[in-house]
């Protein structure tokens, strides 16, 4: 791990407390629970399991490789370009990509199989935005970080790669975080949780609306915005009533994965041998790690 990855990791582990605080004080939607359901997939699982493997096969096994064998391991056309504006250049260009994939995942039967358990989510905080099929990772972070490295020399881009990760994490857990936040018409520009929780909610009216992760701009140019009290329409209330998918949806994150490819009975799967015993495991654990953090002095006694 060099200075710029070490650097960058503590942030991360610092912009954690930090949300969660802002829930606890300021919350979006009340009465959320930290320990709230589905906290241990997209913990473990996606945010543990799911990311240290991935980022092993896309940058080792696709990118890497892919640089290699063009030739290109040590060429970087941008590599004299200032640290601020390569950043700048690939959040901006990967912003605008994200939007209109984001887009396509709404609007065609195919790519929404890669992208429904993003909004499977019942309860949108800052750990919500880890719950990403497979597949939808790795198709967007090869095409995020590929132009960095093929673009960049080796040095350049062991600078660029973390600062950039960093950035699309942090503002990732923002985005969803449950925190009520009110930026006015600042929303206009900079995406954030006003937005976003109106995203994952489960109402017709913005099933094809409020696409951007950084730059709220992209919907409001290209006509996919909503946000009641801002965009000038009236609306019957200002916050989601719901949020999730509007059909049966499995709990279990190899479950999860095998729905996006071939479609089943939920509720059969779940109750299947093999199966219903490690999701009454997980609950259980997960109502153990409750107990000790709001009555620790239950495990002593």
């Amino acid at each position: 791990m060099n200075k710029t990855e070490t650097i960058t990791t503590i942030i991360l582990f610092c912009w954690v407390p930090v949300m969660v605080t802002l829930e606890r004080l300021f919350p979006y939607t009340k009465g959320i629970k930290f320990f709230r359901e589905g906290w241990w997939l997209d913990f473990f699982w996606y945010t543990i399991f799911q990311s240290y493997f991935l980022k092993i096969l896309i940058f080792d096994y696709i990118i890497a490789p892919a640089k290699t064998s063009l030739g290109l391991a040590n060429v970087g056309v941008l590599s004299n370009w200032p640290v601020w504006a390569l950043v700048l250049l690939f959040l901006v260009t990967h912003d605008f990509y994200i939007y209109w994939f984001h887009r396509l995942q709404h609007n065609t039967k195919v790519f929404w199989r890669t992208h429904e358990a993003h909004h499977s989510v019942r309860t949108v905080d800052w750990l919500a935005g880890s719950r990403s099929h497979a597949l939808e990772i790795i198709i967007n972070q090869t095409i995020e970080f590929a132009p960095i490295f093929f673009l960049l020399d080796v040095k350049t881009a062991a600078i660029v790669v973390p600062v950039k990760a960093c950035l699309d994490a942090t503002w990732g857990m923002w985005i969803h975080a449950n925190v009520d936040v009110h930026s006015g018409k600042l929303q206009y520009f900079i995406n954030g949780p006003e937005m976003h929780q109106w995203h994952h909610s489960n109402h017709p009216e913005v099933f094809y609306s409020n696409y951007s992760t950084k730059f709220a701009f992209w919907d409001w140019i290209f006509g996919t915005g909503f946000l009641p009290g801002l965009n000038p329409f009236k609306y019957q209330f200002l916050k989601p009533q719901q949020y999730g998918l509007p059909y049966e949806y499995p709990r279990e994150y190899f479950l999860q994965h095998w729905f996006a490819l071939k479609r089943f009975d939920v509720k059969k799967a779940e109750n299947a041998p093999g199966i219903k015993p490690y999701i009454n495991w997980t609950t259980m654990v997960l109502s153990l790690v409750k107990n000790s953090a709001t009555n620790p002095s239950k495990i002593t006694e």
